[in-house]
């Protein structure tokens, strides 16, 4: 089975080997890589492993800023996608996290039924842990708490990427669904599942509500797979991440909501580090190549002089802050217990 994954980076360098030693471990054989504006050596890295046919790594296409979007209209004409068995539009802090079988994308697809032409499956959103300093070991093993897996910021409904068979009727790739062909008859609708192997809510299936077209409950759907996204990572990392947009905050408050939402504890789960003792086999092995090894370690030499360089100047330090002492209850949760008058 050819599984190929297709994901946008900039400045991802730190932790390309992690994701693509663990897409590879759950059944992967093929990567496409579209990155832009890069400053960490992630587009050095990418070129070195696409010489040793390890990824395919090419330019962001997208002449404005609709990056992801142009990249996923463009990947449908590489040979890497249109050949593949299965797509997986996934960004490089997302781990696919697989209970049944032999924890593999195949086992997983016998699992929800072999005639789906898609599988969508719910986030998990990691917490940042406390943790403050990046280290270069795998993010899988360090980050290990998060919300209810059931519930995220008083929703039920949790966000999903998704996997997608190459006969899906398909229109174009969205970055957390596919889109099928408009007007096409009930009768032709894809067959298509939740990570339990149940039919997605009808409205997800044909996106007819805008509030729930890329998202839908998560309890019971989860069953044989989550999707374990580390959108925080270490409190250094995290800084760095908002440099790669407009974060200049000279004349404005710094929004925390991104990481209030995501930073929630309640939850303790390590189930995916059953993958931990191969991943740290596969990433010995990709850092065997001494090129190799050598551009990894020079992009967490530039992560961690870029994290040096931000903390110079004062609307980062007045960040830092900021994000060390947010409740780790999210905003929505907490606005609900002020309502209840449980909050102080």
């Amino acid at each position: 089975m050819r599984i190929t994954a297709v994901t946008c980076v900039k400045n991802e360098g730190p932790f390309l080997l992690e994701w693509i030693a663990f897409n590879r471990l759950i059944g992967v054989t093929d990567h496409l890589f579209y990155s832009n504006d890069c400053t960490d050596g992630t587009d050095h890295l990418l070129d070195a492993l696409a010489e040793r046919g390890l990824v395919q790594h090419l330019p962001n296409p997208a002449q404005g800023r609709n990056y992801q979007m142009e990249a996923l209209k463009d990947a449908r004409k590489q040979d890497i996608v249109a050949n593949a068995d299965w797509v997986w539009v996934a960004d490089v802090d997302e781990f696919l996290n697989i209970h049944v079988g032999d924890h593999t994308i195949p086992a997983l697809i016998g699992a929800c039924g072999t005639d789906r032409q898609a599988i969508s499956v719910n986030f998990q959103f990691f917490a940042n842990d406390e943790i403050e300093a990046y280290k270069d070991e795998p993010v899988i093993a360090q980050f290990t708490r998060s919300h209810n897996p059931d519930l995220w910021c008083g929703e039920l409904a949790i966000e999903v990427k998704s996997l997608v068979r190459q006969d899906f009727p398909l229109q174009y790739f969205g970055a957390h669904r596919p889109f099928f062909k408009s007007g096409l008859a009930k009768k032709k609708h894809p067959s298509w599942s939740d990570g339990s192997g149940r039919n997605v809510p009808h409205k997800f299936l044909i996106a007819a509500n805008p509030r729930r077209i890329r998202k839908f409950p998560a309890r019971g759907a989860r069953g044989f797979a989550t999707l374990n996204h580390y959108a925080l990572r270490s409190l250094d990392s995290y800084l760095v991440k908002n440099d790669r947009g407009d974060v200049n905050r000279e004349h404005r408050a710094f929004d925390d909501t991104y990481w209030r939402e995501r930073n929630d504890p309640a939850w303790q789960d390590l189930s995916i580090q059953r993958y931990l003792p191969d991943l740290q086999e596969a990433l010995k092995d990709l850092k065997s190549d001494p090129e190799i090894a050598a551009l990894h370690e020079e992009t967490v030499r530039l992560h961690i002089a870029k994290r040096d360089e931000l903390l110079a100047k004062p609307e980062y330090q007045a960040m830092r802050a900021q994000l060390k002492a947010a409740s780790t209850l999210p905003p929505q949760e907490e606005a609900m217990l002020r309502e209840l008058g449980l909050a102080s």
